[in-house]
């Protein structure tokens, strides 16, 4: 199994124990829930690797740096 595979499987699980433990409601806005649930330590886990460096961890998360000035400000993130 790769590893984009991996992470596809590991969230398809998440989203169906939410559905479970949502025990019969109805959920909403389930999509800006995931992106807010993934996004902040998404963006954390890459700057550690990139060691604090906004330009590299930009490029490993294939977005402009100043996307990820703005993403670290909005999620406040410390850096």
């Amino acid at each position: 199994m790769n590893r984009s595979t991996e992470l596809a499987e590991a969230v398809r699980r998440s989203v169906e124990r939410y559905f479970k433990d949502m025990d019969g409601e109805k959920p909403t806005a389930i999509y800006d829930m995931v992106l807010r649930n993934v996004e902040k330590p998404l963006i954390e886990t890459v700057l550690l690797k990139a060691a604090g460096n906004r330009s590299q961890a930009a490029a490993m998360l294939g977005i402009d740096r100043n996307t990820l000035r703005k993403k670290i400000q909005r999620l406040r993130i410390k850096t």
